[in-house]
């Protein structure tokens, strides 16, 4: 036990650590526990060793003549079909050239503009939203490395001093248990380059990912990417982003509750 936190709960993140995949709050945190801990602190020196002996040379086992003599005898004939396809795509590109060369411009031109057209209806257009990306990254990993909460409570009156010294700013944290989405705790994260306060709540086994930082210019917007509905909005000078695999309904429920709860 170190401080409020049981070391159980650090054994999957140690790991991760280990193999340099948490993110930079994460590894932060990581660092200092292990600073006040020695049980973790000797696990960590252990699971690194552990690779350390893995990765040795004397551990690698050398394949037989007979396997390498098949492998190169399989790549010669994967390249030389590679080859016959090139020459394949080759000469009908040339004859695909042969036959443009006959067309007039104006039919040409036509075609094109319809082909243009086609491809614009049925070709699926998606642009990858960099910070929504980075939020739903964050919702997902949260629920992986068994690390939702750093502060486990239902009583907001804990979770929002908990807050105070890590972040340079006040969330904003309200108990929505009467409408149907109580407060499970909070925790610090990263989100988009920025350290963020992220509180968490629930509903009917669903988790919901609230991230608030200071705003200086508001996203107000909702969409959905990987399965997760999103729902931004700005509120007393923060920016605040729910996240959670809810349908949209209830989770525009759960922006007007804590909206209307969290103003004065």
């Amino acid at each position: 036990m170190s401080g409020q936190y049981d070391c159980s709960h650090w054994e999957p993140l140690l790991d991760a650590f280990a193999d340099g995949e948490l993110d930079a709050a994460h590894a932060l945190a990581c660092e200092v526990h292990v600073q006040s801990c020695a049980g973790c602190a000797a696990r960590l020196r252990s699971i690194r060793l552990t690779r350390e002996r893995l990765g040795s040379p004397c551990l690698r086992l050398a394949a037989p003549p007979a396997l390498r003599a098949r492998i190169e005898a399989a790549l010669v004939a994967e390249h030389a079909g590679s080859a016959q396809q090139a020459h394949a795509v080759r000469r009908d590109r040339e004859g695909w050239i042969s036959r443009l060369g006959r067309w007039s411009i104006a039919p040409s031109a036509a075609l094109l503009a319809a082909s243009l057209v086609v491809m614009t209806m049925t070709t699926p257009w998606r642009v990858a939203p960099g910070l929504e990306a980075g939020i739903v990254e964050s919702h997902v990993r949260s629920l992986q490395v068994s690390h939702l909460t750093d502060v486990a409570t239902s009583d907001q009156h804990t979770v929002k001093p908990w807050f105070n010294g890590k972040v340079d700013f006040a969330p904003p944290v309200v108990d929505l248990a009467s409408r149907g989405f109580p407060l499970a705790g909070g925790r610090l994260d990263y989100v988009g380059g920025r350290p963020a306060a992220a509180l968490v709540y629930r509903r009917n086994g669903h988790v919901i990912n609230l991230f608030v930082w200071p705003a200086a210019e508001p996203e107000s917007r909702s969409t959905h990417l990987d399965g997760y509905n999103l729902m931004g909005w700005r509120q007393a000078g923060l920016q605040l982003w729910a996240v959670s695999d809810l349908n949209a309904v209830e989770l525009k429920e759960f922006q007007e509750d804590f909206h209307e709860a969290a103003t004065p």
